[in-house]
């Protein structure tokens, strides 16, 4: 999502510690700290899978293999093809251990290395099978015998229902491309933007980089992905999310809203209640493993290694690099409510609390009568602003005594709630109403968030509700997939009683929530001020418009034979070519959770193929086939460069490692200086919809998403998100600066709404209308 602001701004961020010495060093430092940390990642996750129970080999299995060698000794059929009495003379003979023990003793470790091994052939095997992408680039409604064999042997291999950890473990390494490849793949994305004279200027800089300078570069990224999991996701969380020093309000969060029509309840303390239990029960299945991948293709898992920093995780300020604090367990939570902040307890006797039981805790805050300390009302817009400030006033202000306190049990809480005191929400008389209920979630008053946390919850007083992410320990499909099961497990398991609170009895024995308490001083509220005020400028120039398409959605859009993103992302095309009058960089969001560690890759949309159909609708000699041709090839051509990405073939991931190699080798690269400093004056992605089927959406229309969206990318420039939401429906999300001369958000929108009519008007099939 917001990704694409940070991509173009880091490259000053990167700068190698000691340059007085060999370069090289440093660089090899760097990986070799890259593969620390994965290993250390890898052996967590191994302790966690075994405390758990989940192990792929289970003691069961491996009890399973001890009886089934000891049977066959016993009708003396040697298994071991001679390994047995190998084993046997190397034991250490004793006048205590008879032949018989020694025979048993024998099997037990002839039976666990065969286990073992067992274990890694199976994962090994897995690890090659999924390797294979073949099956994304076949025709589309067509599967080839190779991909059905292919099929059967992953099923095969992990089983139907396979653990999180045993697919996370068996995912295949993000594969190095090649630099020829990545060479030819930009100057094939940067050819529809410039003229003749500047695409000649970067071809002569790309292949002077690609013979002189990349193959040394690419030495070392490739000794990276021998030792390290991942050979981009480390640095990508570093350089681009962590050394960031400007806002992440509007810059880098996000935020994901409540159903479009539906609210189960207007009472705010009972929704917050399920939402938040509903969460944690989340939570307990993420902690016990009991969470199945997000698969594609029905047996091809997603790795979610992300979601295990989901909960108790916040972003602490740095002075030159911000770190992620990350905690085992945290059993409480940290509230908001109109500038006062409490702690609320989650469990009682190890017991986590009831929907009903927590909306009395809840409830208390709402009906507590009691004013904001001195300098409380904007704590939180420390969070919002620059973060060298909040480093510094961090340490310099809550460091110590129960400033520290307070502090601490925001940081270490399980994630963050804001009872908010607004009304928000889809009002169908006031199509506008998307606007504010955005804006809201994106930034809010600037310090009833806590912009630092992982996410806060967001319940407003009429019962709806949303979420803003900080986005450095993970990207939307992640959030979007906790987001799902709360909103079916509130809607349809949890639910309310015909009163509208949550179920049950509430226990009145209960200790109320607990109110933190601060010290700040009069220097300390001056620089909460300050960042207030650079928070507040940034969220009112944020100029947004969330709107509703309802002519239709991808039903037609299928019956069309075209994929609906890319249906979307041509139409986006077109509408930004009416807007601005000329083409420009289009970054699409697109992941490369096929491997171990992936996070995302950047799809670049504007295409030859897509201007030239954009020119064509332009051109009042073209005709309507022309045009829909044109249309068909430009569709093929972005499924294909979607597929290149999510196998690990894109293009910007792989340069902005090398650019940071040769920052570590002290190289300067004309090429690569000039490849990361192109603005995005388009940023796109698209929400995912229905990861985990908890509920039948054509049953239950008005359970349909609202989706999510990010700030403006570039000043200049517009954020598109938008989520294909049922069969007639798709949402957008657009964000632009109010500052800017160039860009209007309505006015896009507008552009959006007519490109889309205007691309299905080529098709013969009628369009149908949601019905209001």
């Amino acid at each position: 999502m917001a990704e694409a602001h940070q991509a173009v701004a880091f490259q000053f961020t990167v700068t190698p510690e000691g340059v007085d010495f060999q370069l090289s060093r440093e660089a090899l430092k760097q990986i070799y700290l890259s593969g620390l940390s994965s290993w250390k990642k890898r052996f967590a996750r191994l302790k966690n899978s075994v405390l758990t129970g989940v192990f792929p080999g289970t003691p069961s299995s491996w009890l399973a293999v001890v009886i089934a060698t000891l049977g066959s000794t016993y009708f003396r059929v040697d298994v071991s093809m001679g390994l047995l009495l190998k084993i046997q003379k190397h034991l250490p003979h004793s006048s205590s251990m008879s032949p018989r023990n020694r025979m048993v003793l024998s099997a037990v470790i002839f039976s666990t290395g065969a286990w073992i091994s067992g274990i890694l052939l199976c994962r090994q095997t897995l690890k090659l099978l999924l390797s294979y992408h073949g099956w994304m680039f076949e025709p589309h409604g067509k599967t080839s015998r190779s991909t059905k064999i292919w099929v059967a042997m992953v099923k095969v291999m992990s089983g139907r229902n396979p653990m999180l950890y045993s697919f996370q473990t068996s995912l295949p390494k993000l594969p190095v491309p090649h630099v020829k490849d990545t060479i030819r793949r930009y100057l094939e994305s940067v050819r529809p933007l410039l003229d003749t004279e500047k695409y000649d200027d970067m071809e002569a800089l790309a292949l002077d980089f690609q013979q002189q300078t990349a193959p040394r570069l690419q030495k070392y990224l490739v000794l990276k992905s021998w030792w390290a999991t991942n050979y981009v996701s480390d640095w990508w969380e570093e350089y681009i999310y962590l050394r960031g020093r400007g806002p992440i309000m509007v810059n880098s969060n996000y935020y994901v809203m409540d159903f479009l029509y539906s609210t189960p309840t207007s009472i705010q303390s009972a929704r917050a209640g399920n939402a938040v239990h509903a969460i944690m029960l989340y939570r307990r299945r993420l902690d016990h493993e009991q969470l199945a991948p997000v698969m594609a293709l029905g047996v091809v898992p997603m790795c979610s290694y992300q979601m295990e920093r989901m909960f108790n995780t916040t972003r602490i300020p740095g002075e030159e690099a911000d770190t992620l604090l990350h905690l085992l367990d945290s059993r409480h939570l940290a509230v908001f409510h109109k500038g006062r902040f409490y702690k609320v307890w989650l469990y009682q006797a190890g017991k986590l609390l009831s929907p009903r039981d927590l909306e009395m805790q809840f409830q208390r805050i709402l009906d507590d009568p009691s004013p904001p300390q001195p300098g409380e009302l904007k704590l939180a817009a420390l969070t919002a602003g620059d973060r060298c400030s909040w480093a510094e006033a961090r340490a310099k202000y809550f460091s110590r005594g129960r400033n520290k306190v307070s502090l601490d049990c925001i940081e270490r809480a399980a994630f963050f709630l804001t009872l908010d005191e607004d009304a928000q929400g889809f009002l169908w008389e006031q199509e506008e109403s998307l606007d504010r209920y955005s804006k809201s979630l994106l930034h809010g008053r600037c310090y009833d968030r806590w912009f630092d946390k992982s996410f806060t919850l967001v319940v407003y007083c009429n019962g709806k509700l949303g979420a803003n992410a900080e986005h450095s320990w993970a990207d939307a499909p992640i959030v979007g997939h906790l987001w799902e099961f709360m909103l079916a497990m509130d809607q349809f398991q949890l639910g309310y009683c015909s009163s509208g609170h949550c179920h049950g009895v509430p226990n009145s024995d209960l200790l109320p929530p607990q109110r933190l308490m601060w010290g700040i001083s009069e220097e300390c509220s001056k620089v909460i001020e300050a960042s207030y005020s650079v928070a507040r400028a940034l969220a009112d120039d944020v100029d947004f418009h969330c709107f509703r398409f309802t002519e239709f959605g991808k039903g037609r859009i299928k019956k069309c034979r075209t994929s609906p993103d890319s249906f979307i992302q041509i139409a986006l095309q077109l509408a930004h070519f009416r807007d601005k009058g000329r083409f420009f960089l289009t970054y699409e969001a697109s992941m490369t959770r096929l491997f171990r560690e992936g996070r995302t890759e950047t799809v670049r949309s504007c295409t030859s193929e897509s201007t030239a159909f954009v020119r064509s609708m332009a051109d009042p000699k073209c005709s309507p086939s022309e045009c829909l041709r044109l249309f068909k090839i430009a569709a093929e051509k972005h499924q294909h460069m979607y597929r290149l990405a999510m196998t690990g073939a894109g293009i910007d991931r792989h340069l902005f490692c090398l650019y940071v190699v040769s920052r570590y080798l002290g190289v300067d690269s004309p090429f690569l200086a000039k490849v990361l400093s192109d603005p995005w004056r388009l940023s796109t992605s698209q929400t995912p919809q229905q990861q985990i089927k908890m509920f039948d959406l054509e049953s239950n229309p008005d359970c349909v998403s609202s989706g999510g969206g990010f700030g403006p990318v570039a000043d200049d420039g517009y954020g598109v998100s938008y989520i294909i939401a049922g069969e007639n429906l798709v949402t957008f999300h657009v964000s632009s600066k109010f500052s800017s001369p160039e860009t209007d958000s309505k006015r896009f929108g507008k552009n959006i709404q007519q490109a889309m009519l205007d691309i299905a008007a080529l098709f013969e099939t009628p369009a149908r209308k949601m019905a209001n």
